[in-house]
């Protein structure tokens, strides 16, 4: 592998932000700082004058719906849009068709992934009802993590039996993620709203249906749990500002038992935006009030929520144009992922050391990445170059989703994603992608 120097980057690592080269060789950072080599001429030269070099974005947090539902995206197409995004890491969720509920099923999508996936990846071993003993046969080196859905939402992976809920939350050597909604309180919302307004109330009800005491009843029962039993419990999406009074901001992320997760969608739509968008932002939990916008984010820079994530959650243009009750929840965000924080980061309300701690360097720390997630001497390579004054709009030109749409069509946002190297391979230049490498099996420094 031919080695890389970068040079005259401003580089945002680890609260600092400071002017230096990179030097790449073999897949890894090896040298930070200025005079990195006296042999320019032996690398590749890239120079970032200008421009921002950060961390490869770890995603968390996505549906890339392969095996089964290839039809709305698969690893290639999502992987492909993830790099082009800054995201050099996924993780991607059991709610795929067959559902992982066997280690024969996660290793198949092992397999899958690297032969097609452009970015590195790792994969959540899912739960139901009756699996546990398969779910104890996770490698907690090898897999990210265990996902739980507390709540109902693509797949049909519900999982309500109280005592299966406690003997998962028992596992202690693996972490713990989990979908928090409470199911009664969605079906008797649902139910009220049917009779109402029949099959196809606006989509600004979908707020109402799954509100505040439904996320805030299954998160506050859910924290409860991973006290009592002692599991490492990470919330993903979290939804509501009142969920943000059960996390911790006292404890250094490293010790945290009980972590959180917030998505960029529900940092940057509220439910006002239902009247212009409707189902296209119909995610499950629902995108709520201006208030819990506006929480989510001060819980975010106070340290309550850990990490950013997407979830990611590619349908169809047609599925999201059905009627209310018959449309799925989600939508795609990992190619907008960064560039939506980093336009958060022009109005003043972040800074871009910050979005690289939530985006990069505390989701490696939250699952005990191997070697990623911060630029460090011996770490892979997985790195990303920002212009951060360059206007691009969303359009349907420029998105790579496989579903070929975006809930943030005609948006303009001002940072563009120009280089984005994964193990040290540049794979995307400023709309051109080299695919002639796979990204690798993320590993974890968990025995």
């Amino acid at each position: 592998m031919p080695g890389v120097l970068i040079r005259n980057a401003t580089i945002v690592n680890e609260g600092k932000i400071f002017r230096g080269d990179i030097l790449i060789e073999n897949g890894l950072i090896a040298k930070i700082g200025s005079g990195v080599t006296s042999n320019p001429e032996n690398y590749q030269v890239i120079d970032a004058e200008g421009k921002y070099l950060l961390p490869g974005v770890i995603d968390t947090h996505v549906h890339f719906r392969e095996p089964g539902l290839v039809y709305k995206a698969d690893i290639y197409t999502e992987s492909k849009a993830a790099v082009a995004g800054g995201v050099t890491s996924f993780m991607d969720m059991p709610n795929t068709f067959p559902p992982v509920l066997t280690q024969e099923l996660l290793e198949e999508k092992y397999t899958i992934a690297s032969k097609k996936s452009i970015a590195n990846y790792s994969f959540y071993m899912g739960s139901s009802n009756d699996n546990f003993e398969e779910v104890i046969k996770t490698n907690p080196a090898k897999v990210c993590g265990v996902k739980i859905y507390l709540g109902s939402s693509t797949g049909n992976m519900l999982v309500d039996n109280p005592e299966s809920i406690e003997k998962l939350f028992g596992i202690k050597n693996l972490l713990i993620a989990v979908h928090c909604e409470e199911e009664s309180v969605i079906k008797e919302n649902a139910k009220k709203i049917r009779e109402q307004y029949g099959d196809n109330p606006p989509a600004s009800f979908h707020p109402v249906i799954r509100n505040e005491e439904c996320c805030y009843r299954s998160s506050h029962h859910a924290v409860e749990l991973a006290k009592k039993l002692g599991t490492r419990l990470h919330i993903v999406h979290v939804s509501t500002a009142k969920e943000t009074g059960l996390l911790n901001n006292t404890i250094p992320l490293e010790r945290k038992q009980i972590t959180a997760e917030v998505c960029p969608h529900h940092l940057w739509f509220s439910d006002k935006d239902y009247a212009s968008k409707g189902n296209m932002i119909k995610w499950n939990p629902a995108i709520k009030s201006e208030q819990d916008k506006l929480g989510l984010l001060q819980a975010l820079l106070e340290n309550k929520i850990d990490t950013i994530a997407t979830d990611h959650a590619p349908h169809t243009h047609d599925e999201k144009e059905q009627a209310y009750f018959s449309c799925p929840s989600g939508g795609p965000m990992v190619q907008h992922s960064l560039a939506v924080m980093l336009e958060l980061h022009h109005l003043g309300k972040i800074s871009i050391e910050q979005i690289v701690e939530k985006m990069c360097h505390a989701s490696a720390t939250c699952f005990q990445i191997d070697k990623r997630g911060f630029i460090r001497e011996g770490y892979w390579a997985d790195l990303v170059i920002v212009d951060l004054d360059s206007p691009w709009k969303v359009e349907k030109s420029n998105i790579l989703y496989k579903c070929q749409w975006s809930p943030l069509e005609g948006e303009t946002l001002h940072a563009k994603v120009t280089h984005t190297f994964v193990n040290g391979n540049l794979v995307y230049t400023n709309g051109t992608f080299n695919e002639t490498s796979v990204g690798q099996r993320i590993l974890f420094d968990r025995e």
